[in-house]
C-alpha cells in the first residue's frame, strides 16, 4: 500500500460527507465557502468528482438494490482498522439518506452546487449576477434562477420573477432560458424575461431571440429589438417602449397610461407593505409617471392627489386607497 493511500481514503470520506451536505435544500454561505477551501486540495477535488460521477450514473439505475448496496459500500471504502468498521456502519445506517439523494438525482431535482448554482432575491431586492461564461443576469424583486451550464448549451431556469440577460456571444453553446413551458434561445444578445402565474413575457433589447412554447398548442416566435411577446398560444409580438419596459433595471418603474389597478400590482411587487385599492371605479383610470422601485409613499401621494382617493394607513403597514376626497390619516 502506498504512502498516499491514507490521504486518499480520508479525501473520499470527506468528499462523501460534502456531497451529502451540498445536496440538501438549504446550504449556507459559510458551508459553500468552507467547501471551496476544502476543494483547493487536488486529492479532495478528485475525490469529490469521483463521488459526483458515481451518483450521476446511479440516477440511471434507480431501484436496483444491488447497485444501491454497492454504492453505499463505495462511499464507506478507504479507511482502515476499527475506524474503518465504525465509519462503514455509520454510512450503512445512513443508506436511506443516500437512496433519497439517488432518487433526487434520477428525478432531475437537485443537481450539484458547482455546476448548477442558484441565485435569488427577496421582495424589494435586486441583484446583478456574473455567470461563468461572461454573461450577466440582473434579477428583479422576488426572483429566482437556476443555472446549468454544459459543453453543448448554457441553460438557465427562471423559476419565478423577472430577469434581464446580457448574453456573452458563443455560437457553439446557445443560451437557453426556461420559464415554465417557454424557452428563449439566444447566442449573444440582451433580453428581459418575466414569469408570472405560469406565463412568460419576453422583451428583446438587442440581437435576435427565438421564443418557443411547448404544450398542447405549441408556438414559436422570433423577436426583433424593440419587440415583446406574452408567450401564450394566441399571442403575437408587439412593439414596446424599451426604456419603459426595462426601467426596473435602473431602479425605476415607469407607467405610460397604465390602468391604476395594474400599476398598484406592479408597485406592490417591490414592497412588503402592500397597497389595497378599494375604489373599483378608479381601477381602470390610466396612470402615467415614473417612481423609484420600493417607494410606495411617492406613488400613493401622486395617485391620491390626482384621482381624489382617500389614504388610510393600517397598523400592519397596509395602505388602503378608497374613493373619496384625498386625505391622509
Amino acid at each position: 500500500m502506498s504512502q498516499a493511500d491514507p490521504a486518499e481514503g480520508r479525501a473520499r470520506e470527506e468528499a462523501s460527507a460534502w456531497f451529502a451536505r451540498l445536496n440538501r435544500r438549504q446550504v449556507s454561505l459559510r458551508e459553500i465557502e468552507a467547501f471551496r477551501a476544502w476543494r483547493e486540495d487536488p486529492h479532495n477535488r478528485a475525490a469529490y468528482e469521483a463521488i459526483d460521477r458515481t451518483w450521476r450514473r446511479a440516477g440511471t439505475l434507480k431501484g436496483e438494490a444491488a447497485v444501491e448496496r454497492a454504492l453505499s459500500d463505495a462511499l464507506a471504502r478507504g479507511a482502515a482498522g476499527r475506524g474503518r468498521r465504525e465509519r462503514r456502519a455509520a454510512w450503512m445506517a445512513g443508506a436511506g439518506v443516500a437512496s433519497l439523494v439517488c432518487l433526487a438525482v434520477a428525478a432531475g431535482g437537485w443537481i450539484y452546487l458547482q455546476a448548477h448554482p442558484t441565485y435569488a432575491t427577496k421582495t424589494g431586492e435586486q441583484r446583478l449576477v456574473r455567470l461563468a461564461d461572461g454573461s450577466s443576469v440582473r434579477l428583479d424583486t422576488d426572483s429566482r434562477i437556476e443555472v446549468a451550464f454544459a459543453s453543448g448549451a448554457r441553460k438557465v431556469r427562471l423559476a419565478h420573477g423577472q430577469a434581464f440577460f446580457d448574453v456573452a456571444h458563443d455560437p457553439a453553446r446557445p443560451f437557453l432560458v426556461e420559464a415554465g413551458p417557454v424557452t428563449v434561445r439566444a447566442v449573444g444578445t440582451r433580453f428581459d424575461v418575466r414569469a408570472d402565474d405560469g406565463q412568460a413575457t419576453v422583451t428583446l433589447v438587442e440581437g435576435v431571440v427565438e421564443v418557443r412554447r411547448q404544450g398542447a398548442a405549441p408556438r414559436v416566435w422570433t423577436l426583433r429589438p424593440g419587440q415583446q411577446v406574452a408567450a401564450n398560444p394566441a399571442a403575437a409580438p408587439r412593439a414596446v417602449n424599451l426604456e419603459t419596459a426595462t426601467s426596473w433595471t435602473s431602479g425605476r418603474v415607469v407607467f405610460q397610461g397604465v390602468p391604476l389597478g395594474v400599476a398598484v400590482d406592479e408597485i406592490n411587487r417591490y414592497s412588503t407593505h402592500k397597497i389595497v385599492l378599494r375604489a373599483p371605479g378608479a381601477s381602470a383610470t390610466p396612470v402615467t409617471g415614473s417612481f423609484e422601485t420600493g417607494d410606495s409613499d411617492a406613488f400613493v401621494s401622486a395617485v391620491s392627489d390626482l384621482h381624489g382617493l382617500r389614504v388610510t394607513r393600517q397598523s400592519d403597514g397596509t395602505i388602503v386607497l378608497d374613493a373619496g376626497a384625498s386625505a391622509s390619516q
